[in-house]
């Protein structure tokens, strides 16, 4: 091209920039709804009702509904794809890839099998008890996995691509190594249960989960919380929380933000008053709470006939062995080695989900009861057989 003096040869040089950026621009367009199209199409359940049928060509016959691939002869050490029983959520019996799930047990687990890659039309993951650290890579690829149970392991982060699960409706990943939770999980608008109990390093929750508004239960007990994170207040259909055994020493004045909540589980934190706000939570009907230090209570909330208010003490007499018990502890990790070390950390979070679980299971028994005692005091008694 020629340019002359003047300011013509400028202005075609402008205007063939702008030709060009313009079909750039379009040609980016035409991309992302070519991208858009094949999302929405229907190819991904194809290749993963392909892959199931594989799959069950593969399998060994006499198995029929139930597959076992167990890593050696133990059973505490098991890998098993298995059909689930029970109807769809439309009412129709689970059948083909909705109707399998996957379980993985035992400590001998460091990674993942070879061969999930392929079985993309699993509905459900059960992991528990392995020593695995992380996710696989293929993870988004579970594109219809609904449930993910991953409690008990050593996970030490969840990938970005969590995000990806749109069908996600149940994450529990409790009792791992986790200290921070991805944004990306935000974008998971199905999810109706969270579970991030004891993972201690954990102390905050990105504010994008407030975009989980169907979001019904959620527990992050037993962590590093100083106080209630703020996307949990904007999680409008939420029915259960629980709160216990951080470090909370006091509560928002916008609690009743939480107008559909049902549950809230206070106990093991350091609060010594409740706001006026939770009374005006009129679906509130259990309360628990620790009240040795608690000094201020709202008479309706304590008082009504709707809500069970359960008070919690500590023995002291506990106290003072615990206290005994903890600092000998102390000392013998001081002079044991490492794997010592790593063994009594693999008991105190076992400790921790049975005392978990044993505090659900009392709770529940004061659920079908007209009354319930004003305050319980906990103690710890020990059988030497």
């Amino acid at each position: 091209m020629k340019i002359s003096g003047g300011g013509g040869g400028c202005r075609d040089v402008s205007s063939l920039l702008s030709v060009w950026e313009c079909h750039v621009k379009k040609h980016r367009q035409r991309q992302k709804k070519e991208q858009e199209r094949k999302d929405r199409s229907a190819l991904t359940r194809i290749e993963q009702q392909w892959q199931y049928r594989l799959y069950c060509r593969t399998r060994d016959t006499r198995q029929r509904n139930v597959f076992d691939n167990s890593l050696n002869t133990s059973t505490h050490n098991t890998h098993s794809v298995e059909r689930l029983a029970g109807e769809g959520p439309e009412g129709k019996v689970l059948d083909g890839p909705d109707a399998l799930l996957f379980r993985l047990s035992g400590e001998r687990w460091q990674d993942f099998p070879g061969d999930l890659q392929w079985k993309t039309f699993l509905l459900e993951w059960h992991v528990s008890g392995t020593k695995i650290q992380k996710l696989p890579d293929y993870l988004a690829s579970f594109s219809l996995v609904r449930v993910l149970h991953l409690a008990k392991n050593k996970l030490e982060e969840l990938p970005p691509d969590i995000g990806k699960l749109l069908e996600l409706r149940e994450l529990n990943v409790s009792y791992n190594r986790l200290s921070a939770v991805p944004a990306q999980l935000g974008m998971c608008h199905n999810l109706e249960r969270l579970e991030l109990a004891g993972n201690r390093n954990l102390s905050e929750l990105p504010f994008e989960l407030s975009s989980l508004k169907r979001l019904a239960h959620l527990d992050i007990a037993e962590n590093g919380f100083a106080s209630i994170p703020v996307c949990a207040l904007r999680m409008s259909a939420l029915r259960f929380l629980d709160l216990s055994d951080n470090r909370l020493s006091d509560l928002p004045q916008d609690m009743d933000r939480l107008h559909s909540l049902v549950t809230l589980f206070l106990h093991n934190n350091r609060l010594s008053y409740l706001p006026q706000c939770l009374t005006n939570i009129a679906t509130l009907k259990m309360v628990v709470v620790s009240g040795d230090h608690l000094v201020c209570v709202p008479t309706q909330l304590c008082s009504s006939p709707n809500i069970k208010f359960i008070r919690l003490y500590a023995s002291p007499a506990s106290d003072d062995k615990m206290t005994k018990t903890t600092k000998a502890d102390v000392r013998g990790k001081r002079r044991g080695r490492r794997a010592g070390r790593q063994e009594e950390a693999d008991e105190e979070e076992t400790k921790d989900s049975r005392e978990k679980e044993f505090m659900a299971a009392y709770v529940s028994t004061l659920k079908d009861r007209e009354e319930v005692p004003y305050s319980t005091t906990k103690v710890n008694i020990s059988c030497l057989l």
